[in-house]
């Protein structure tokens, strides 16, 4: 064959040796029929694979030479079809080079420095930055690992320091710079030198002293390289195992773990394995899968209690750590199973009072089993806080809830486990009212009051059935309370004897909440005006901050469906005004309006502060409850204001624009949206057309999502009555001399009684000017007729009012009279109080005296009855 085809790897010696060997079988097979005789293959078919050095082409010539002398009629067997008994004889005498660990990283340190070489001959900077990287990560193996440092490593860094001052050098002077990219990774290898330099500045002066000693101190501490391991021999299964059919079991794998350590899990070594997890634990190659198995088969061999609290303490904290993740929440199957064991370790310290989970204990040594008979007061006090797993599962659902669909049965399913959660709370709110830990379980109460107080009576109740299954069992049950107002009302009396004063604020807030939800206003609003939170919530923490909006919208909607319009409207209005309703009530991020960039920080913390979908206040309801509520308030107002300049003062800002978008419209068509139904309704009530304004209103479909819709669709027809009245006498007062009280009763559907009670008071209240004739039956109406004077004089008389109101205001915040509750008390305060109180008396009398004569129906929300009793004297 022609040289010229041979491949890399064939040698005239290979050649040689080869034709020797084919004339010296040729000799000696002679006589062997040509049947038995290989062909040749061609050197044109045979890959790289294929190819063997001389001594295996020698061995298997050899051994074909034996086989076809010994048996001339059977043909050689293929490599492939050999049994077990051809593998054992040739396994006897294969040696194998098994290389450790750190021989591996040793030789990956020195090719990845070969490979720095190579771009620095090239002047690839790029390459040399990213193998520098690689090079960093291999040491800080080395380091984890508790190994010196190479001196191979510390002569790569003083030479990469001279290459790199040397280039740097050379870039100044050179007149054609290097691209922008290699340019960029240079100036990086030198940030990156410098810090590793100075990282590494011992090993390196050790070096520099002394290189070969720091050779031989590396080579101490080295291992041998080669350990030569025979191969073990496979045992040889019997005609009779393999007859019966039966497996053999093979008991000669071990268990090991990082590092190729042997692990044996039994009861004697498990303060051991349990020392090496915690070890391992938050390190940056730990295999996380890994060590919960190892400490679930930990608890399967675990014999006395304390073993077991032992391995659950660690086990819990392990499946917590497993997803590191802020953003992601914790898989639902980890949480089920995180809770189950939370639960059983709650039974083992419930069950055995001897041993006891706390989170400040003596320090005890962690090798040793301890018993309660050792300890000086028969209590085995383990380190450790089951509140903070409680707070951890609490957290985790909540962020699960947060991230899932709310509009798939997947959030459905994950809500189910609420139960078992609660459940969970209640058992841990047991076990420390049995151990008598006052701090811990007022923040269990907490979790388990915010699980129920914002929920109706049917879902408490639910939840509250899970506990009949327990074992254990907190002293305030649904069971032992009988409703659910007087249970939440004994957990929130809990909580308000608790030190902790954010916990004080959060029951106050719940239950606030729960009374606005039972249609309970009056208890909701004196338990908010006098607990002073509208106060000191500024400088509360965000959660605390949300909690108080929901609650003082809840209360809005409780005064509307108990018919108290005003008090719906001036509670709803100041969150209305500010246009953010979704976002303070966590239910919406952010809009990023007028170039306002969140930053991601910003904008991950807001949204990992929204409430669960569940947990949501129907909003579009909210805002038709609230602007009802302005309709029935404004449109009265701006029917008895006479003036324009007095028009433009309005009670519900938010309203009046709507309302004043929807008359600059040139065409209205029919309503469609919430807005549009009131807008028209509100225009329908301006011209006197209650019915109408009635059916728009009752035609709402988002009212059905109220609870009690009849009655509140009863109450706001009877409201829109009452205000349409008000309405019409305050349009057409200065058009009638009389009005038949009969009339009006018949034309607005009103019991003469309701309408003759609804003039008088505003006659009373200085509304109407006006008087009821009982003889007739009609109402008489005075016209009070004011020059122009008088009229500017109101004006100045008003502004001079509400800038004196103004400054007292600044005032008091600059005195300190309106502070919190240290100022109400001490002398000073008291001082201040009785001067706020002379300068409001002053600037009432100042207010009289330039009025002078009846005041207008400006202020007559803000007069009282000592003044009219005085100025009928």
């Amino acid at each position: 064959m022609s040289r010229f085809f041979r491949q890399a790897g064939d040698s005239d010696s290979d050649t040689e040796e080869s034709d020797e060997e084919l004339l010296t079988s040729g000799d000696e097979d002679a006589a062997a029929p040509k049947a038995a005789a290989k062909p040749a293959m061609s050197r044109f078919l045979r890959t790289a694979g294929s190819d063997s050095s001389s001594s295996d082409s020698e061995s298997s010539d050899e051994d074909e030479s034996e086989m076809s002398d010994e048996e001339p009629t059977q043909k050689k067997k293929s490599r492939f079809m050999r049994g077990d008994s051809d593998e054992d004889s040739e396994d006897e005498d294969v040696k194998r080079v098994v290389k450790s660990t750190k021989d591996k990283r040793l030789e990956e340190i020195e090719a990845t420095g070969k490979v720095m070489d190579n771009g620095l001959k090239i002047n690839d900077w790029v390459a040399i930055s990213n193998e520098f990287d690689k090079l960093l990560r291999l040491v800080q193996r080395q380091s984890n690992a508790a190994e010196p440092l190479p001196p191979f490593f510390v002569k790569t860094l003083l030479s990469l320091e001279d290459s790199l001052n040397a280039a740097l050098m050379k870039e100044k002077e050179a007149k054609k710079k290097m691209n922008a990219t290699n340019a960029r990774a240079l100036n990086s290898m030198k940030q990156k030198v410098r810090k590793t330099a100075k990282e590494f500045e011992k090993e390196v002066q050790q070096y520099q002293n002394d290189p070969e000693a720091f050779e031989r101190e590396f080579t101490a501490h080295a291992q041998p390289a080669d350990v030569v391991a025979p191969k073990p021999k496979k045992p040889k299964k019997s005609a009779d195992s393999e007859s019966d059919g039966e497996p053999v079991l093979d008991d000669r794998f071990t268990t090991v773990g990082k590092g190729g350590k042997a692990m044996s899990f039994s009861a004697d070594n498990i303060f051991k394995t349990l020392k090496l997890v915690h070890e391992a634990r938050g390190k940056k190659n730990t295999d996380r899968g890994e060590q919960i198995r190892i400490l679930e088969k930990l608890l399967e061999v675990a014999v006395t209690s304390y073993q077991r609290i032992r391995i659950l303490l660690a086990l819990v904290s392990s499946r917590f750590d497993y997803n590191s993740s802020i953003t992601s929440y914790m898989p639902t199957d980890l949480w089920l199973s995180a809770q189950h064991e939370v639960d059983q370790l709650i039974s083992i310290v419930v069950a055995d009072s001897s041993y006891a989970v706390q989170e400040d204990t003596e320090d005890y040594d962690e090798l040793v089993e301890r018993h309660p008979a050792t300890e000086s007061d028969g209590v085995v006090r383990i380190r450790g806080s089951i509140i903070s797993f409680v707070d951890r599962l609490d957290d985790e659902f909540t962020k699960s809830l947060q991230n899932i669909d709310p509009h798939g049965t997947e959030y459905v399913d994950r809500l189910k486990d609420e139960k078992v959660l609660y459940r969970t709370i209640s058992r841990s709110q047991a076990f420390y009212e049995q151990t008598s830990q006052p701090e811990p379980l007022a923040r269990v109460i907490m979790r388990r009051l915010e699980h129920i107080y914002s929920k109706p009576d049917a879902v408490v109740s639910a939840l509250e059935s899970s506990l009949a299954s327990s074992e254990i069992t907190p002293s305030v049950t649904l069971a032992s309370s009988a409703t659910t107002s007087s249970l939440i009302h004994s957990l929130c009396v809990h909580l308000y004897k608790a030190d902790n004063s954010l916990l004080r604020t959060r029951a106050m807030l719940s239950h606030i909440y729960h009374h606005a939800l039972h249609n309970d206003f009056y208890t909701a609003r004196d338990m908010l005006l006098m607990s002073h939170l509208q106060e000191s919530i500024h400088s509360a923490d965000v959660a605390t901050q949300i909690l108080y909006n929901r609650t003082v919208v809840q209360l809005g909607l409780c005064a509307f469906r108990c018919g108290l319009i005003k008090e719906a409207q001036a509670t709803l209005q100041d969150i209305f005004t500010t246009q953010r309703v979704k976002e303070l009530l966590a239910q919406g991020v952010h809009q990023q309006r007028f170039q306002q960039q969140l930053t991601p920080e910003q904008e991950k913390a807001e949204r990992s502060r929204q409430l669960p979908f569940h947990m949501h206040i129907n909003t579009e309801l909210l805002e038709a409850a609230f602007l009802v509520s302005s309709m029935l308030v404004e449109v009265p107002l701006l029917a008895s204001i006479e003036s324009e300049e007095q028009k433009r003062k309005a009670i519900s800002k938010p309203f009046r624009r709507l309302l004043d978008f929807a008359d600059r419209q040139v065409f209205t068509g029919p309503p469609e949206s919430t807005r549009d139904h009131i807008m028209q309704a509100s225009k329908a009530l301006q011209d006197g057309e209650w019915e109408k304004c009635r059916d728009l209103i009752q035609s709402i479909k988002i009212w059905s999502l109220m609870p009690e819709v009849v009655s509140v669709k009863e109450m706001l027809a009877k409201r829109i009555q009452e205000q349409g009245l008000r309405t019409y006498l305050f349009t057409y007062a200065p058009y009638y001399s009389t009005l038949s009280l009969s009339l009006l009763s018949r034309t607005f559907s009103l019991p003469l009684r309701s309408v003759t009670s609804m003039i008088s008071k505003m006659i009373w209240n200085e509304e109407l000017s006006a008087s009821l004739d009982q003889s007739t039956g009609v109402v008489v109406f005075h016209r009070i007729e004011h020059s122009r004077p008088q009229q500017l004089a109101q004006v100045i008389a008003d502004k001079v009012s509400a800038l004196l109101e103004q400054n007292e205001k600044g005032l008091d915040i600059k005195l300190g009279g309106s502070g919190g509750w240290g100022d109400r008390t001490g002398d000073k305060g008291e001082k201040r109080g009785e001067q706020t109180q002379e300068r409001r008396g002053r600037g009432d009398r100042t207010r009289g005296s330039l009025r002078g004569g009846p005041r207008g129906r400006g202020s007559r929300f803000a007069q009282g009855l000592g003044n009219q009793m005085t100025r009928v004297r």
